[in-house]
């Protein structure tokens, strides 16, 4: 029941018709798998000064899917920021995380954030 009040959420709110719904739902999984995997390469390259540019990659790959992967990526990052501030992390470092995000969303390059040294497997 619920999935199918979500669908319908998102059906009524984008305005989607048959194919371009079907588009979205697949956009929105392959981001969020896009999202997850910038996230799991920060956390395994453990590099000093990496976190904008993981921010802004995982954002960057979930976007360029379309329409769902940014949909995915606005509302993921905007979940952990808004986590990360209820936990006490500084409003300093959720802006830049959240500059960093929307630098990735719309389609501008993450190396742009890339620290010196970090190893050329991310």
């Amino acid at each position: 029941m619920k999935l199918s009040t979500g669908l319908l959420f998102c059906l009524l709110l984008l305005g989607a018709d048959g194919q371009s719904w079907w588009s979205f739902v697949r956009e929105a999984g392959q981001g969020t798998r896009d999202m997850w995997r910038a996230y799991s390469d920060m956390r395994e390259a453990n590099y000093k000064n990496s976190d904008k540019y993981f921010h802004a990659r995982g954002n960057y790959d979930a976007a360029q899917r379309g329409p769902g992967g940014v949909w995915a990526a606005r509302v993921i990052s905007d979940a952990r920021e808004g986590i990360q501030s209820l936990l006490g992390h500084g409003a300093e470092d959720t802006r830049a995380d959240q500059f960093a995000n929307e630098w990735g969303r719309s389609g501008k390059d993450p190396n742009h954030f890339r620290p010196a040294g970090l190893p050329s497997k991310y």
